[in-house]
């Protein structure tokens, strides 16, 4: 039996064998989304080799169970790869929603703008992405699955329904190219002016990896960034993870409504 079916089985042991209909990973000022779950919460120290996000703000916790009417599995928390240098790190969490019969997941995280007119605590959809860092969650991957098609890596029908859940509730939902860093420490203003001149919206130091990694498992992916701050060199505020973490509730509340109310229309 594989890993993720050894971890399916303990999942479904505890949570019921009912399919989630959708995959979530909360980023920076979401975490209490999981909270609101009528479900069970495994903690990530009770499911063997699963990573352990170590970055504060994050709940790192699964959450099986129903939002809004949606039988939903929730991720509460990242392992990003700065943390360990293996942008795989989130590849058995994946492999397990897959297991439990998911299809469709959406990630959301905190990242810098380098648009005016996507300010702090503003939301941005992804529509595509910028592997910047240079790393892949696939490289050691023996089988030719690994050669995985991106053009349409952030799922169009996906897209739309977020779209119309945003207008239904008044939310400005722009999208744009989201461009991942490695971090940890946060973008030059050079790295920035780069990033812009190749098309980049926002900026980051996470999602990348999971889209990748989504797409080789065969599942739907999508995408939200919380505006937290804008890029380096772009304004006078003082960047930093304190920041981040402060200014991600603003952003991330307007993101709860959408996201509720994406899920009432599944």
């Amino acid at each position: 039996m594989s890993k993720s079916a050894e971890l399916a089985a303990l999942v479904q042991a505890r949570a019921g064998t009912e399919a989630p209909r959708l995959g979530l990973i909360l980023g920076s000022g979401l975490g209490h989304l999981a909270d609101e779950i009528d479900g069970v919460a495994i903690p990530y120290a009770d499911l063997p080799g699963f990573p352990h996000a170590g970055v504060s703000g994050h709940n790192p916790k699964l959450v099986i169970g129903t939002l809004e009417g949606v039988r939903v599995a929730v991720f509460g928390g990242r392992v990003h790869y700065y943390e360990h240098g293996n942008p795989a790190e989130m590849r058995l969490p994946l492999e397990l929603l897959k297991a439990l019969g998911c299809e469709s997941l959406l990630l959301t995280n905190a990242a810098g703008s380098l648009r005016a007119d996507i300010p702090p605590g503003d939301l941005m959809l992804l529509n595509d992405h910028i592997a910047f860092a240079g790393a892949n969650p696939l490289i050691g991957e023996p089988t030719d699955a690994r050669f995985v098609p991106m053009t349409d890596a952030h799922d169009a029908q996906m897209r739309a329904a977020l779209r119309a859940a945003a207008e239904a509730e008044g939310v400005a939902l722009p999208e744009g190219v989201y461009c991942w860093f490695s971090g940890p420490s946060f973008e030059t203003p050079a790295e920035i002016r780069a990033a812009r001149i190749l098309g980049a919206d926002a900026v980051g130091m996470s999602t990348v990896p999971e889209i990748i990694l989504a797409r080789f498992l065969g599942l739907r992916a999508a995408a939200v960034s919380v505006i937290t701050n804008m890029g380096a060199g772009m304004s006078s505020e003082n960047i930093s993870h304190e920041h981040t973490k402060a200014m991600a509730p603003l952003g991330a509340a307007k993101l709860e409504r959408v996201l509720r109310r994406y899920l009432r229309s599944l």
